[in-house]
């Protein structure tokens, strides 16, 4: 193979772009955002990520990476499109489904159509397929067709998309043959082949593993604080066990991955993932009881200064995907609270609030609210903190 075709030129679809273009392949990513595509074509990048620009600006000087806003003729074409949800926690495939549809006029015989998106069970062969069927290809026959879901870890994504182990699902055994040629090629860790759906499962399992190791770290923290104990204690002593490692509670879980994809599974097997379910209203209903814990401080004063510390899903990162730092800060200014001032050191700006630097943050607000473990947090001066009602809902303080 020498064309490649990656639709989608987010967080999965450019870093694997400017990699295989560092590998010899001329790349072609296609996304539906003019400005992206522009971005790109610039030689710059419109996500962080370390190392990225520099892949980026390599590959698109050499001429093996360019944008575009429509899709192009290729060996392969490689699906990394967004999987969000509809109303009711359902999973909305539009965007597999126009990826899908904007690639056949131009799938030849012997091309490899790969979904790196994550995606319900049975995305592959009840999605997919039919499109490519209805054009006329049949998977394991004239054309291949397999699912190769992305586990990498924002922040480290140049890194883990070569050194991690990857799971390619074939939808026949020959599909998967294929597509292990092409991550091969770039993919240091070893390669597991089994079928579509198996993988398309793999992906979601993981992420529902740590989403219910989650909740229960999570409920801890409200039992706590029902018992007016320390969860912070509780945990680490409860750790001393040699076969016990309970996870650390937050403000709820966020990211495109453990917050979205066990929703995947429950809407496939409503009536059998109860626990999976269970959890995921756990974690979802964190952010609420920290609302009302800043509502409670704040009656302590006539006209409460907020100080919200942290928007990202994650520490050190400016990945803000279903954060529930966001979702904390936009209710308490829906329940006028008080005045909010809104520090997120990885952000420039914000389309809802205005960013403050985070020593002004320190001098001017009476509540302080910590919602991400950013390092620049970790390291104030704990002085800073004695005039301050403090929520810190990591237990870094």
């Amino acid at each position: 193979m020498k064309q490649i075709c990656v639709l989608g030129l987010g967080y999965i679809g450019l870093p694997t772009s400017s990699i295989l273009a560092a590998k010899g392949y001329h790349v072609l990513g296609v996304d539906v955002s003019r400005k992206v595509v522009d971005t790109i074509n610039s030689g710059k990048i419109h996500i962080t990520e370390p190392d990225l620009d520099l892949f980026v600006k390599a590959a698109v000087q050499s001429g093996k990476l360019r944008a575009s806003l429509t899709p192009e003729p290729s060996e392969a074409f490689i699906i990394a499109v967004p999987t969000p949800f509809k109303d009711g926690k359902k999973p909305d495939l539009s965007y597999v489904e126009a990826a899908t549809a904007a690639i056949i006029p131009h799938l030849q015989p012997g091309n490899l159509v790969i979904l790196e998106s994550t995606s319900p069970p049975q995305t592959c062969s009840h999605v997919i397929l039919p499109l490519l069927k209805k054009a006329g290809f049949t998977p394991g026959r004239d054309i291949y067709l397999a699912h190769c879901p992305e586990r990498v870890l924002p922040g480290q994504i140049m890194r883990e998309v070569v050194e991690n182990e990857r799971v390619i699902g074939g939808y026949t055994p020959e599909c998967a043959e294929k597509a292990k040629e092409l991550y091969a090629s770039f993919v240091k860790g070893a390669i597991h082949l089994t079928d579509s759906t198996t993988a398309e499962m793999v992906k979601l399992v993981e992420n529902s593993f740590r989403d219910v190791n989650i909740a229960f770290a999570n409920e801890l923290s409200l039992i706590c604080d029902e018992l007016k104990l320390n969860v912070w204690e509780l945990i680490k002593l409860a750790n001393l066990h040699p076969r016990v490692n309970i996870l650390r509670p937050g403000p709820g879980v966020g990211g495109h991955c453990i917050a979205v994809d066990p929703w995947f599974i429950v809407d496939t097997c409503p009536q059998t993932a109860r626990l999976i379910r269970t959890a995921r209203e756990v974690n979802d209903g964190k952010p609420e009881f920290v609302v009302k814990k800043v509502m409670q401080a704040a009656e302590r004063f006539k006209n409460p200064v907020i100080g919200i510390l942290g928007l990202a899903y994650k520490p050190d990162i400016d990945d803000l995907r279903e954060s529930p730092a966001i979702e904390i800060a936009h209710e308490l200014r829906h329940k006028n609270a008080g005045q909010l001032m809104v520090c997120e050191p990885y952000c420039s700006e914000h389309p809802d609030f205005e960013l403050c630097d985070l020593e002004t943050t320190l001098k001017q607000a009476d509540i302080l609210v910590l919602l991400v473990a950013h390092q620049q947090f970790k390291k104030i001066d704990r002085e800073l903190l004695k005039p301050k009602i403090v929520i810190d809902t990591c237990g870094i303080w």
